[in-house]
């Protein structure tokens, strides 16, 4: 984990590449899901790999800017949803991996796979409650309700996984985590 205080150029430039990463494999692997015109996508391994590597800081910034600009390019009415979801799973990776002791990866685990809760609850709030009441004056919001939010649980929980266990093994790959240690 970086501490703000420790931060310097290279984990600028590192975070810098996750953030083009997690734009590009949000933008290369998208597959709709009709019921809310969102898409499945695998751009949330890196921003759990961000948090667990380089704690919330950098697990926020990475979620906030990486899938927002993929979302930019073409899906602009999520921007708010995903900047605000993917930014609060970075930053719970981040915080809760930040506690390990070493490299616990019980509490890595833990981490990767409470950003992946984030990202369904934070979907299903503004799919089910925030998008529908904007929806009433702003008509691009009117997008989603309840129904189509309830629908949208299953494969946000796997793209979920998917980020969790993607990030997680990347991470083990990158810190040199040896689980004989």
């Amino acid at each position: 984990m970086v501490e703000s205080s420790k931060w310097n150029f290279a984990t600028t430039a590192i975070v810098g590449a996750l953030i083009a990463l997690a734009a590009i494999s949000t933008m290369l692997i998208r597959i709709p899901i009709p019921a809310t015109t969102g898409y499945f996508n695998i751009g949330d391994v890196f921003v759990v790999l961000a948090g667990l590597w380089l704690g919330p800081l950098a697990g926020a910034l990475v979620g906030c800017i990486g899938p927002t600009i993929a979302d930019a390019i073409g899906f602009p009415v999520f921007i708010p949803a995903t900047m605000i979801t993917k930014g609060f799973e970075g930053f719970i990776v981040g915080l809760i991996s930040s506690k390990a002791r070493k490299n616990n990866i019980k509490i890595k685990a833990l981490a990767a796979f409470s950003g992946g809760v984030t990202v369904v609850a934070g979907y299903f709030v503004f799919e089910a409650y925030i998008y529908p009441a904007l929806g009433q004056s702003i008509p691009a919001f009117a997008i989603t309700d309840i129904g189509a939010a309830i629908i949208e649980i299953l494969p946000n929980s796997i793209q979920g996984i998917v980020g969790a266990v993607g990030g997680l093994a990347l991470w083990k790959a990158l810190s040199g985590y040896n689980s004989r240690v």
